[in-house]
């Protein structure tokens, strides 16, 4: 059930491209309804979580390398999808009414927005960690997506590039470490992985794993310093802000660290960098924060300072590592219990004063706090919003934000009990480091509402006439905000159902088992050392707002001054111009320069493996003798390739080449290799279409003669790569240590896949992956083909293209004779083409051989009757049929997780049909449907695409 849930998003998305946009409804609410049910799905999951009953899905997808879809909804997972569908379905309903229905991209927004809170999902449920993975970095590019709706915005590119190489650069630490886990367990599983903790600690690759984890989940979480892409992503549209970085992208590093802890806890190099990085970073935003004159960009910075706050909660959590199995340990996981219910509060209240600065600006015109004021008698309603909101981020009673603050002061001053790390000075800077930033949070609270609602209305600077917002925008923030009262006297609403399971899903093995432990969280405790430091810091706090404007280091933010900003933007432009030197270095424009690196790297590369490897041999006794057959194929192919470079046109040089590519076919034939014959075949044949309509894009032939001497490096380059090339297929059949894996393909066509062909077994089953990604960067590379052609830049439109006429193919033949015999040869064509792929299977054929068939039809169709002809025959968008070539092959392949068994598992079976009788079916053959439609689409798009351009039809 898990693998649906995550896939519900995703699928709706898709849904949402597919559907018309009417003018009557509101795109959004066709979204709403699947975050609702999530949420009400999770919710019903809660008795299960907490009985200690973990939910887990298990999908085989590569059991060889150890990756399967294994899913888990344990305490800890909880906590995270109950936030992400939660804040998922808020947020949608408010965007209904913050965003038109007219408005530009409206279902593109929601397509961004669905396939994150998918990959969302997919981070905190997935066990694997290569599955974690592959869904942290989707939301990178989701979020990149949803900070870039507004793409023309100058500001809008900047931010969501910025975020991108940040996050992405994280993540491909992260991804290194996770291979270093592997490589010390054997497994990727976080369960298994956990379960051998502190077996592998003592490893030279345990430190450098942690720390390249750390990396990612610092970067996704905006730590010091990599948090400077999160105030630039608040360019996105203000729900994708409430979404991303109070609920969801921000969170996944937290995440990160709560579900590693296990692995890590103990470890003095985890608690220091942990807790320490999260404190720097909580009063650095918290001090930013203050500075900032535009209310999102307060937020971004609290934003940043919050998630300090949490990340150093499980830092100082993790000393209840150094006491496993001991009654101390309870003492220090009082940390953790802090960090899950402020990772709570945080959403709660940081929701809804996003979705405040929203209708401010929705309402007003402007974010700029120099521009607002006296807003309170005017928006009531909304300054009540902001009031609790603010007041529970200040930690201030009765807001549940109180609660958690008080939580952070006990920990820190917990933690200066700690003395097995012999640091007790720098432990006791944490409480004064926590206090200090306290100061700071509650100044930029009180900031947040008083300038905004409080002081004097100054109407001729808004763009708007101020007026409360609508209930739609209203309705959010306030059910978000209510949650910070309900919190607060109700602690145990959250504490019993959520925060104690998530506790015992982190600190598993920790813990003395006379000694469970319970979340207790109230109130009221008395005259405490953490009351008075509230109170010392409401009354710091209340001086400091009074005078912070006299304060010029506080006063405003120093444009331009972002030392790390500078060092990002100057590192980017340095490495831009690095690599435009280099790349213009080599990058000449000459085809021969380029096959000449190549070339020689092929060269260099493999014969100094082939002749330092003492292993080699180059045997030929096991070869057969060649026929007289063999040896004229080989003569005719040998002078038709000498042929080419001679020859003194275009047409011959194209006429020489296909030559050699028919001798191949004809190699083929003689060697009793049908599939492969039919396939050099066809090939030739449509490559020869296609290089003489490519010739109206080249230069004229320069039929002058260069000398010898720039031709010898040519004859040096050709003769070493033929000499590597025949070396290499020498060495891997004279040298290879394993049995030819040909026989186990003859023996098992039948059995494992009812294929008879082996090959097409071999394409569709056995190698089926190879096949899939292969008709994946065949479509790639036919788009890409069509947007060099088609979108070209705009001087390139203004500037007529000289050709070369003499060269240029007419697209429409005006031979009689060719186009009466083109009537009947494209039917038997087509209908041979459906043969093969029907046939493929058990004979010669299969998808990829009947689509070039088809295509080969299709092209003389072109040729004989013009492209305008063959549109209104087949008026099909031919990239939309590549697309849905990839997608019936991609289902097809995932139509075996159902029935437990690996990706790209097939079935076949005999079934008794009347008139028809016995008759054998097999799933590969969908497999196979889809790569024939695929291959049809590439083909086409590239001959209508090149063939077809409209400034050569004119």
């Amino acid at each position: 059930m898990l693998h649906i849930v995550i896939l519900l998003p995703f699928l709706l998305s898709v849904l949402m491209l597919l559907i018309r946009q009417t003018t009557r409804f509101h795109p959004g609410w066709f979204v709403l309804p699947l975050p609702a049910v999530l949420f009400l799905y999770f919710l019903l999951k809660i008795s299960a979580v907490r009985a200690g009953e973990p939910i887990i899905d298990t999908i085989a997808w590569m059991p060889s390398f150890g990756v399967d879809i294994t899913l888990i909804l344990d305490g800890l997972s909880l906590i995270f999808v109950l936030l992400i569908t939660g804040m998922g379905a808020l947020v949608v309903l408010y965007s209904i009414y913050y965003l038109d229905k007219q408005t530009e991209g409206i279902r593109r927004f929601y397509v961004y927005l669905l396939m994150f809170m998918g990959a969302m999902l997919g981070v905190v449920l997935s066990d694997n960690l290569i599955i974690l993975y592959g869904f942290w970095e989707l939301t990178s590019i989701s979020s990149f997506l949803l900070i870039a709706f507004w793409y023309g915005r100058e500001r809008s590119g900047y931010g969501a590039v910025k975020s991108m190489l940040i996050t992405v650069f994280g993540g491909l630490a992260m991804f290194a470490g996770f291979n270093l886990l592997y490589v010390m367990t054997g497994t990727y599983s976080i369960r298994e992985i956990i379960q051998l903790a502190g077996t592998f600690t003592d490893n030279a690759m345990f430190i450098p794993a942690m720390l390249l984890i750390l990396l990612g989940a610092f970067t996704k979480s905006a730590q010091f310093p990599f948090h400077i892409w999160l105030p630039d992503a608040m360019e996105a549209p203000t729900p994708v802000s409430a979404y991303l970085h109070s609920a969801t992208m921000v969170k996944a590093g937290i995440y990160l660290v709560a579900r590693l802890t296990p692995v890590f806890a103990g470890q003095s190099e985890w608690f220091w960098l942990v807790s320490v990085t999260g404190l720097f970073t909580l009063i650095y935003g918290s001090f930013k924060a203050i500075r900032q004159t535009d209310l999102k960009a307060l937020l971004a910075y609290s934003t940043i300072s919050q998630l300090g706050l949490i990340m150093s909660l499980f830092g100082l959590g993790s000393a209840a590592g150094f006491f496993a199995g001991r009654q101390d340990a309870v003492f220090y996981t009082m940390a953790t219990a802090a960090a899950l219910f402020h990772l709570i509060n945080h959403a709660v209240f940081k929701g809804s004063l996003f979705m405040v600065v929203g209708i401010i600006d929705h309402e007003t015109g402007t974010r700029d706090l120099r521009k607002l004021g006296g807003l309170m008698s005017l928006m009531p309603v909304t300054f009540s919003v902001a009031l609790m909101g603010a007041f529970s981020m200040a930690g201030l009673p009765p807001f549940s934000g109180f609660l958690s603050k008080e939580m952070f002061f006990t920990s820190v001053l917990n933690i200066r009990e700690f003395d097995i790390l012999n640091a007790g000075f720098w432990l006791q800077l944490f409480a004064v480091v926590a206090w200090i930033a306290s100061v700071f949070t509650f100044v930029y609270s009180m900031i947040l509402v008083f300038k905004t609602f409080g002081g004097k209305l100054q109407k001729d600077k808004l763009d708007k006439v101020p007026h409360e917002a609508p209930v739609g925008l209203l309705l959010s923030p306030v059910i978000l905000v209510s949650l910070t009262l309900v919190f607060a006297f109700f602690p145990e609403l959250v504490s019993l159902p959520l925060v104690e399971p998530a506790m015992a899903s982190i600190h598993t093995g920790l813990l003395a088992p006379e000694a469970p432990f319970e979340v207790s969280i109230h109130f009221w405790h008395g005259w405490t050392p953490e009351i008075f430091m509230t109170l010392g810091v409401i009354a710091s706090g209340l001086l400091l707002y009074k005078g912070y404007t006299r304060l010029r280091v506080l006063d405003r933010e120093a444009r331009g001054r972002n030392t790390l900003n500078r060092v990002y933007d100057a590192s980017l432009q340095l490495l831009e111009r690095g690599s435009r030197r280099i790349t213009d270095a080599y990058m000449t424009g000459s085809n021969r320069h380029y096959l000449l690196y190549i070339f020689s790297f092929i060269i260099v590369s493999l014969l100094a493996v082939l002749l330092r490897e003492p292993g080699i041999r180059f045997g030929m006794a096991q070869y057969a003798e060649l026929s007289f057959y063999e040896l004229a194929a080989i003569a005719v192919m040998l002078m038709a390739a000498f042929a080419v470079p001679f020859a003194k046109s275009r047409v011959n040089a194209i006429l020489f080449t296909g030559g050699v590519g028919y001798m191949v076919t004809l190699l083929f034939v003689l060697f009793r290799a049908p599939d492969l014959a039919l396939t050099q075949m066809i090939i030739e044949t449509v490559s020869v279409i296609l290089f003489l309509l490519c010739f109206r894009y080249l230069p004229k032939l320069k039929q002058q003669k260069e000398k010898l001497s720039f031709k010898l490096p040519n004859l040096i380059i050709a003769l070493g790569v033929g000499v590597t090339v025949t070396l290499v297929a020498l060495a891997a059949m004279g040298s290879s240590p394993f049995e030819p894996i040909s026989e186990y393909f003859l023996k098992e066509s039948y059995n494992l896949a009812g294929g008879k062909n082996v090959v097409n077994v071999i394409l569709v089953d056995f190698r089926g992956f190879d096949t899939l990604f292969e008709i994946m960067v065949l479509g790639i590379a036919s788009l890409g083909i069509y947007g060099l052609i088609n979108l070209r830049m705009e001087e390139d439109q203004r500037q007529p293209l000289q050709r070369d006429t003499r060269l240029a193919v007419p697209l429409r033949s005006n031979d009689v004779i060719l186009k009466t015999m083109s009537k009947g040869i494209i039917i038997i064509i087509l209908v041979f083409s459906f043969y093969l792929f029907f046939a493929g299977h058990n004979h010669p054929g299969g998808g990829f051989i009947g689509a070039l068939m088809t295509s080969a039809a299709l092209v003389l169709m072109t040729i004989a009757f013009g492209m305008d002809q063959v549109r209104k025959a087949f008026p099909v968008n031919y990239r939309a049929l590549t697309a849905a070539g990839l997608l019936l092959a991609i289902l097809t392949a995932s139509g075996s997780f159902p029935f437990g068994a690996p990706f790209l598992s097939h079935a076949f079976g005999h079934f008794h049909f009347p008139i028809l009788g016995d008759v054998e079916l097999a799933t590969a053959v969908l497999f196979d449907l889809g790569v024939y439609l695929a291959v049809v689409g590439v083909a086409m798009n590239i001959i209508l695409t090149i063939g077809g351009d409209k400034r050569w039809n004119s």
